[in-house]
């Protein structure tokens, strides 16, 4: 499946994740002019209008070219959006890609929205796509997101040192978390779907 010519909607009764638009910045511009701890961890650091219209428009540019593709996500509970996420480093020939540029805004935070999405991408990529990995890389100070990522399955495999040069000047430890498809297939799955059910009540 080539990502590049799809539009790719992928949803549950809790939340629908398509692809981001230009125009999608009003509904997350919010969170960029209010909520500066979201950007914490992250690599980019989104200030304002410009930045964030920049963002989107790289992420569009990267999925044109077949190795990313990013979603905003809608929170169908609240009926707003919540944030963003995206596949990204999308190897075909060896059947993997990587799960990340997850950001909530501070509202959407442990409601289950994020085990929601996550499940909704990791079904596709292992059932329609036929990955047979998914990795994660996160910031190794950030134990929020690491036990969120532990909490839907992945496993650790080590911490990758001075990886990332930080929009601060400062290098990050990055930690490697995966998900192969079959352990999504030998309970996996069955696993998220409990928690989710759980979360949902």
């Amino acid at each position: 499946m080539d990502l590049a010519t799809q539009d790719i909607i992928l949803e549950n009764e809790s939340v629908q994740l398509r692809r981001i638009q230009t125009d999608d910045y009003q509904y997350l511009e919010k969170f960029v002019l209010f909520e500066p701890e979201i950007w914490q961890f992250s690599l980019v650091s989104l200030t304002g209008t410009k930045e964030l219209k920049l963002y989107i428009y790289t992420a569009l540019k990267l999925y044109a070219q077949g190795t990313t593709y990013p979603f905003i996500i809608f929170d169908k509970q609240t009926q707003q959006y919540a944030g963003c996420t995206r596949f990204y480093d999308i190897q075909t020939t060896n059947k993997t890609l990587h799960l990340g540029y997850t950001w909530y805004g501070k509202n959407f935070q442990g409601t289950g929205l994020n085990k929601n999405c996550k499940f909704l991408m990791l079904q596709f990529a292992f059932e329609k796509l036929q990955m047979e990995r998914v990795e994660f890389k996160a910031d190794n100070r950030n134990k929020k997101s690491i036990a969120a990522l532990k909490s839907i399955g992945c496993t650790q495999e080590g911490i990758l040192r001075s990886h990332l040069l930080l929009s601060n000047g400062e290098r990050r430890d990055s930690i490697v978390l995966s998900i192969l498809k079959k352990e999504w297939s030998n309970g996996l799955k069955e696993n998220l779907i409990k928690k989710i059910s759980l979360c949902n009540k």
